[in-house]
């Protein structure tokens, strides 16, 4: 009292009470209670470092401009298909898919479409070949888009098939997010062999104040897809880079990422290559007028796809929506494939109502994390999960398990970019692909063995055995997680 006049203290008060007031009114609209729970907490307990942190990443939407794009793209491509009826749908449906198939349509324009082949690459070098050799025998054009595009030993084929396909004046067109690569080594070589190349590339989510290009600083384009004259199409978990990314804590640590991607062809193609048409517009304003996503090619399977593009750019949370909706509908099984399993009230009561059903439920995840944060945040749900009755299989280090795949009963899955946290819910732009068809189911079956072989399991004795600092970490990454 003795070092500040009374009227500083007052306005001081004044001020303090204002923030508080005005944030009660601003944080909670239009976002989930445990979102704005924790914000408000934030900012009550640490006013000054919570307001802060609220104006720079307390929007979790992209700039208006971009989101009226995005509406535009929407608006085409429900124009566009409306007519169109791509393959025949497999019969016998469950009703309760037909109505999800429908859900995915409302919010993201895309419809679903029959007589589709597609088949999973369980092995990281042999997917990367497998892209270069589709790309080789391009004709028309070339779409890439990566959340991490890096040029190095293990992509030089990927690269090398590029340069050979640009070189005989096919249009190669690259997208890759700009903050996931621009502190990531081989970046100013990556885009140097892109020059060379005459491709024509672009950055996802630039985060440039000086050319004008600014929004919130951690969203991310975490899209995965390859698309060679709408005939064959891949995506999946996997980025274009070395297993290890390239980072020298992970080559210390002898870390090598899992991933899976899956070969597609036949109409859903067209999808995929609207998803990339979109964000290239989105980047790029320009119109690729001459890529046509009408005419379907042909399939080698029998298989019913959609594909269900999510992010920030969309009013609701399309890849929850998708998963809650599954996970809903199952009746016998439910496997999850998830690096980064951090539910919301919502997905985790659909899990354990799952098993209350007697659905079986398992959870696929990494014994050992790369992101300490989401890592701990995971591990908080372990005991409820394992106490609901879901079995957590760990994939055993130093390997980090990558993939993100859901399969239901014995019929249908998704497989994609899309983690089942927060960040992939809410801040990530994400594509999945819904499949319908045994054959398919089948194939992720194996894949899903082959996981469950090389993990071990949880137990709620286990777990109960954690040393109570770990149980204090886990919580705190519990409360951050939810600020978005």
């Amino acid at each position: 009292m003795d070092r500040w006049p009374l009227w500083v203290l007052i306005f001081a008060f004044i001020v303090d009470l204002a923030v508080r007031v005005i944030a009660i009114i601003v944080i909670p609209r239009n976002r989930r209670p445990t979102a704005a729970m924790a914000w408000l907490l934030a900012v009550f307990f640490m006013p000054y470092i919570g307001v802060l942190l609220f104006l720079v990443i307390g929007n979790p939407r992209l700039p208006r401009a971009r989101r009226r794009k995005q509406e535009q793209i929407n608006e085409y491509i429900a124009e566009t298909s409306d007519q169109l009826h791509f393959g025949t749908l497999r019969p016998h449906a469950p009703q309760w898919l037909r109505s999800v198939v429908a859900m995915n349509q409302n919010l993201g324009a895309l419809p679903i479409s029959g007589d589709n082949g597609a088949h999973l690459i369980s092995d990281y070098q042999e997917s990367l070949d497998a892209m270069a050799e589709a790309i080789r025998a391009a004709e028309e054009h070339v779409h890439v888009e990566f959340y991490i595009l890096q040029s190095d030993a293990a992509t030089d084929n990927f690269f090398r098939a590029l340069e050979e396909t640009a070189a005989r004046g096919v249009p190669v067109r690259v997208l890759f997010d700009h903050w996931a690569n621009r502190w990531k080594p081989r970046y100013r070589a990556t885009i140097k062999r892109l020059d060379a190349m005459g491709a024509d590339w672009h950055l996802l989510l630039p985060m440039q104040p000086l050319k004008g290009r600014m929004q919130r600083p951690d969203l991310r384009n975490h899209r995965k897809l390859l698309v060679v004259d709408n005939k064959v199409g891949y995506l999946g978990s996997q980025n274009v880079t070395d297993s290890s990314y390239n980072l020298k804590k992970n080559i210390k640590r002898g870390l090598h990422w899992v991933d899976l991607m899956a070969r597609v062809d036949g109409p859903i193609v067209l999808s995929l290559n609207a998803i990339f048409l979109s964000d290239w517009y989105s980047e790029t304003d320009e119109i690729l007028s001459d890529i046509d996503i009408t005419t379907p090619g042909v399939g080698t399977g029998d298989l019913d796809c959609q594909i269900v593009p999510s992010g920030p750019g969309y009013e609701v949370e399309n890849n929850l929506r998708l998963f809650l909706a599954l996970l809903y509908g199952a009746q016998e099984k439910i496997m999850i494939v998830s690096p980064y399993f951090v539910p919301d009230e919502a997905l985790l009561l659909a899990v354990s109502s799952a098993c209350d059903r007697g659905v079986q439920v398992e959870l696929f995840v990494s014994e050992e994390g790369d992101q300490a944060v989401v890592y701990h945040a995971q591990r908080s749900y372990y005991e409820a999960l394992l106490r609901a009755g879901v079995r957590i299989w760990m994939y055993r280090k130093p390997f980090i398990l990558h993939t993100k795949s859901l399969t239901i009963d014995d019929e249908i899955a998704v497989i994609g970019s899309s983690n089942m946290d927060m960040r992939s819910f809410g801040l990530n732009l994400e594509v999945s692909m819904l499949v319908r068809g045994e054959e398919f189911v089948a194939e992720m079956r194996a894949v899903e063995d082959e996981y469950r072989s090389l993990s071990r399991e949880l137990t709620l004795e286990e777990w109960m055995q954690q040393p109570l600092r770990s149980t204090v970490l886990d919580n705190l990454a519990r409360l951050t997680s939810a600020l978005q």
